[in-house]
């Protein structure tokens, strides 16, 4: 039984616990309210489209660490995310999701839609060593465009037989499978060359440099057939497509790469941050007003080229190929953008739209492809200076494919409003094939890479330092100087350096004037009593002419001059 006095306390208590979780409840109504007023109904949690969108890019990037304790590369993780939580429903992304996004901004829209691919443009013409590309310029335009004219073919033929697919959409399908994707394989070619292997003959530069120009050629026609499908043009403005695009997008990257060449001024204390900005946003440009004018060709290929002669000045300026700040700042910026990029590809798809139809003949295509590829570049590579075995590891190294299909493929779904159309459904099995081609010529790839590099590659004496090979860590925020600002030099410690040489070298000369001596000694003594004994005989027989003090100096002096 409680007292008059407990239930009063106790009943005081409940109220205060029960005003206490009623305050609570309104400041988290309010704290929703507040974030709806600033944000929209479009951001606010828990099924704002940025919201989840937020939230899948974090969970993306949590899986690719995940993934990247073992061998798979970290894209692996992320993409699975991205469809584990599409699948599960604790995130929704809908196909009108890049509506959403024009609707919270449109300069959030066109970042979204196009800051991955322009990001993957300017690190492909960064990546390109200008000195070995002229030196390998006939063999990297052979491996770089034979093969993947076969490859995109064959996935073009097979998808329109084999899915019926419209003979436009498989093109456009062939144009995105055919490019590589170089970053799966790196960590792999780091551990291969700081061993030695394949150092010789500058192979990690040949795979790197082919991978780029592929994925630029795959992202331009990708461009220039885009255009042709979805803008409605007529016939003469669609003969020019090609050439207009090819024309005017070198041109562009010339031109740009000459200013960034004078602007801004090399000696500008903020010349870095500078050339990364205009860099960045001469590849935005070239996208949207190329996208804009209906030659969207032009815009990937004035990208690729403006990073590539803007490197070239850059580095007669002073800057490093394979270290420099604006390298080093594109790696950091798809750091940023690629957990978002996978998670996103991986939450297009959904099970429920599968068909186990579709999923085994696109894996057959897929390998197909793939295969047909390989014999292509062993054959495409007769008469370079590169043996069977080290051919077939570099095509074994083009096969994964990541990066461009990932960025390219929501691209056609969103051109395609209607879901009741054929081409909406040809954009979906695009999506499908894309994800499958991720998923396992990554894997696969990355596998056959790792356990074959040592037995197909020729291994050097001397292994390469890990220091000398800038892809083989993950870049930093602290890799970047804002400023370029000359180098102080401690006057004190530079004294003290001058002085510690000085000492170092005395002691040197000291040691080894005390080794001559020493060496001399024998020799000298050895003469001094020889001609002690002589002149005594010659005082015996002769008598003394002179006092033994004076003998012995003059035995000295002799003695010391021979």
């Amino acid at each position: 039984m409680y007292t008059f006095q407990e239930k009063r306390r106790m009943g005081t208590l409940h109220q205060a616990a029960c005003t206490k979780l009623a305050a609570i409840r309104v400041r988290k109504t309010n704290i929703q309210l507040d974030v709806k007023m600033m944000a929209g109904e479009t951001a606010a949690p828990p099924h704002g489209k940025l919201f989840q969108l937020i939230f899948l890019s974090i969970c993306a990037y949590l899986g690719g660490c995940l993934t990247s304790l073992t061998t798979l590369p970290a894209l692996i993780g992320m993409l699975f995310t991205g469809l584990l939580l599409q699948n599960v429903g604790i995130v929704n992304l809908d196909d009108s999701f890049a509506e959403v996004a024009n609707k919270i901004s449109y300069w959030f829209s066109l970042l979204f839609r196009h800051g991955a691919l322009v990001i993957i443009l300017i690190r492909a013409g960064l990546d390109l060593d200008p000195k070995a590309l002229w030196r390998l310029k006939f063999i990297v335009v052979r491996l770089s465009l034979i093969p993947w004219i076969v490859e995109g073919g064959v996935c073009a033929i097979s998808s329109r037989f084999f899915l019926g697919m419209a003979w436009d959409f498989s093109i456009l399908l062939g144009s995105i499978i055919a490019a590589v994707a170089p970053a799966v394989v790196v960590p792999c070619l780091f551990r291969l060359r700081t061993k030695g292997y394949g150092v010789a003959k500058g192979i990690p530069t040949l795979i790197i440099a082919v991978a780029s120009i592929d994925d630029a050629t795959s992202i331009a026609v990708f461009g220039i057939i885009k255009s042709i499908m979805f803008v409605h043009s007529s016939v003469t403005s669609l003969i020019l497509q090609g050439p207009v695009s090819i024309f005017g997008g070198f041109g562009f990257g010339v031109l740009f790469g000459l200013l960034l060449r004078y602007a801004p001024e090399r000696n500008d204390k903020f010349v870095v941050p500078f050339r990364i900005i205009m860099l960045l946003a001469a590849g935005m440009a070239a996208i949207y007003f190329s996208e804009h004018l209906g030659y969207g060709g032009a815009g990937p290929l004035g990208a690729v080229v403006a990073a590539f002669v803007s490197l070239v000045f850059w580095t007669k300026q002073g800057w490093d190929i394979e270290d420099n700040p604006a390298s080093t700042a594109f790696e950091i910026f798809w750091m940023i953008v690629e957990p978002v990029l996978f998670g996103i590809t991986g939450a297009q798809m959904r099970f429920e739209e599968l068909h186990g139809t579709v999923v085994l003949i696109g894996i057959g295509i897929l390998l197909l492809g793939v295969v047909i590829r390989i014999f292509t570049t062993l054959i495409t590579g007769i008469g370079c200076s590169l043996n069977l075995k080290e051919k077939l590891f570099c095509a074994l190294a083009w096969m994964p494919k990541a990066t461009v299909q990932a960025a390219l493929a929501p691209i056609v779904l969103a051109h395609v409003s209607d879901t009741t159309s054929k081409e909406y459904g040809y954009a979906k099995k695009i999506i499908t094939l894309c994800i499958l081609s991720i998923m396992i010529t990554t894997t696969i790839g990355a596998a056959l890479v790792s356990l074959l590099g040592s037995r197909l590659l020729r291994k050097t004496r001397f292994a390469v330092e890990p220091e000398q090979w800038r892809r083989s860590h993950r870049p930093s925020v602290r890799d970047i100087s804002i400023i370029e600002e000359d180098e102080e030099v401690d006057e004190d410690s530079e004294a003290q350096a001058h002085n510690e040489v000085v000492e170092i070298a005395t002691m040197d000369n000291n040691e080894a004037q005390a080794d001559e001596s020493s060496a001399k000694a024998p020799m000298e003594k050895d003469v001094e009593d020889t001609l002690t004994m002589k002149l005594r005989n010659a005082e015996t027989v002769m008598g003394p002419q002179k006092s033994l003090g004076s003998n012995e100096e003059t035995i000295k002096g002799v003695a010391q001059d021979k």
